[in-house]
């Protein structure tokens, strides 16, 4: 009984110093996986630019080629195809879906305006948050394993997205048939903050339209026969903003308004465009039963609304807390705390959670400013990243 002891301790010993071994290999790499980043950056890839969006995914397909991966693209009319890409693995096992998205929210052109830079610890640039150095993260990842194993210890997939950032609507079916063939989801959006928690509830997420119809009039001959669009309008959005209950995490946002044709003219139409979040699921149904059941105060005017809950809470389920505990456990070998999060964004990691797929979120790049001109990711955080998402691709 002794020797078996001393063995099993042994093992576990072998077992906990393989981390730092791990980690300092990726150190070793760290400026070859910057240099990835930047050519991902480089390569501007806006939601709405077919032609961009195709060039980045052809140029993502050839990259993960080069470490085994196979790779198809799924047909979008309007947006990039999306990309998939199969690795096999030496264990008959549920593969582990890596999910993420190559579009940005930057027009072509930014480039000249927010180069891609380094500045200090701080790598600068359109979409290198959110998420093009989550997407090298995975690459880096897949590659350390295989160099590590001789092959991937279990199937992987990787699907990258052309749309994530305006609603998803090529890639939902494919995203959530690809996860309910998977044992785990993770999900390489940017981490929360600067202490790189990773995601373990998201904020449900929808956008509807109210468009009122009024009468028009000439709004100084004949100012009484007109029924205004706009005061109907403003009306209306009084009542949304009572919808608000920051409590239990409901918020509601009208965002966009519109109106009129001219100041002498009593406006025949008017609309607003109005984001929502829900913390849970529950609430999803009482809230778009509020936002339908809204009646005109000026009976002459008539409302229309459209729109829906496009994203669906990600919860904190027990698959979803089993797979932070996972996390929790590797990043302990190498003395690191890392915490989870709940944010107020959606992301596709929504869907897969909403399926009911065990969804870990913000495994990708630690940094500030997505979308906004100052988006950097931390350098030196990147290798942490790196290991974390290679031990959840084997312990998964």
């Amino acid at each position: 009984m002794p020797v078996k002891k001393r063995k099993t301790r042994e093992g576990m010993e072998r077992t906990a110093s393989v981390w730092p071994e791990r980690l300092k290999y990726f150190q070793a790499r760290n400026d070859a996986l910057v240099q990835m980043i930047r050519e991902f950056v480089e390569i501007e890839s806006p939601s709405d630019d077919k032609l961009a969006a195709d060039r980045m995914g052809a140029f993502l397909a050839g990259a993960f080629e080069a470490v085994g991966g196979q790779a198809q693209f799924h047909a979008a009319e309007h947006f990039g195809n999306n990309l998939q890409i199969n690795f096999p693995g030496r264990e008959k096992t549920k593969p582990v879906l890596l999910l993420g998205h190559f579009d940005t929210v930057y027009p072509l052109g930014m480039l000249p305006k927010m180069p891609c830079r380094i500045e200090g610890d701080r790598l600068h640039g359109p979409g290198v948050l959110d998420m093009k150095s989550g997407i090298a993260l995975m690459l880096s990842a897949i590659e350390a394993l295989r160099t590590w194993h001789g092959a991937l210890p279990r199937p992987v997939t990787v699907f990258l997205v052309s749309d994530e950032e305006v609603g998803s609507s090529s890639s939902r079916k494919i995203t959530e048939a690809l996860a309910r063939e998977s044992a785990a989801v993770l999900v390489l959006e940017p981490a929360a903050g600067l202490r790189g928690a990773v995601k373990t509830a998201r904020k449900g997420v929808g956008d509807y339209t109210l468009t009122v119809e009024g009468v028009a009039a000439h709004a100084g001959l004949d100012p009484g026969k007109g029924h205004s669009a706009i005061v109907e309008l403003a009306r209306q959005i009084a009542i949304l903003s009572k919808f608000n209950n920051l409590k239990q995490g409901v918020s509601i946002n009208p965002g966009v308004i519109r109106g009129g044709t001219r100041t002498n003219v009593v406006a025949a139409e008017a609309v607003v465009e109005v984001d929502v979040r829900i913390k849970n699921r529950v609430q999803a149904a009482g809230l778009d039963g509020k936002m339908r059941s809204l009646k005109p105060f000026d009976k002459h005017c008539k409302l229309a609304i459209e729109g829906g809950i496009n994203r669906m809470p990600m919860e904190r389920t027990p698959g979803v807390a089993a797979l932070y505990k996972k996390a929790q456990h590797i990043a302990q070998q190498i003395d690191w705390k890392l915490d989870e999060a709940a944010v107020g964004g959606g992301s596709d990691g929504n869907f897969t959670a909403g399926i009911g797929i065990p969804t870990l979120d913000g495994m990708g790049g630690v940094g500030e400013g997505a979308h906004a001109t100052h988006e950097h990711i931390i350098i030196s955080e990147l290798p942490r990243r790196a290991l974390l998402l290679a031990g959840m691709i084997e312990n998964a």
